[in-house]
């Protein structure tokens, strides 16, 4: 099963912090770490040891986000949503890369995890500029993805090194 967690809420505060700042708050630790145990469970419900390795270094990477204080801030001009996924994806490609368990595994994730880690204070100063401006996503309850696509993807450097990957 895919497991989740809920927004108690408070989502539509974040909505209306993003469309007004161009600044998402949301923390996804939580479903940083229910993805890690749904891949738990997969490798373990159908003998999938590569799920088993995704698993173990999510959660390596999801406990690098709280080391590194890499969780979104509650203001404007700090590390957001944004900043934070940017940074699991850096420290989950780097644990994938380092791991020994799965050379296939280390070996497709090692170029992207150099790309990231080479970029990466590039892609976080990409994420803070936009902040701070409104941003139109064309609608609340039935967004326009051609807008929330840019909205949500601001860094042309994450977008060239995913775009290569």
């Amino acid at each position: 099963g895919l497991f989740e967690t809920g927004a108690g809420g408070s989502a539509p505060k974040h909505v209306q912090q993003f469309v007004k700042e161009d600044y998402l708050r949301w923390d996804s630790l939580g479903e940083f770490l229910a993805l890690a145990a749904s891949l738990e469970h997969l490798s373990d419900t159908f003998g999938n040891p590569g799920a088993k390795v995704l698993a173990a270094t999510l959660d390596d990477a999801t406990g690098k986000i709280l080391e590194n204080e890499k969780s979104p801030a509650r203001k404007l001009g700090q590390i957001d949503n944004r900043g934070s996924h940017a940074a699991l994806a850096v420290y989950w490609a780097a644990a994938l890369a380092e791991q020994t368990d799965d050379a296939e595994l280390a070996a497709r994730f090692a170029p992207l995890a150099a790309e990231l880690a080479a970029n990466d204070e590039a892609i976080q100063a990409e994420l803070l500029a936009v902040q701070g401006d409104p941003v139109d996503l064309g609608g609340y309850y039935a967004p326009e993805v051609d807008k929330v696509v840019p909205a949500m993807r601001p860094s042309a450097t994450l977008n060239r090194i995913l775009a290569a990957f």
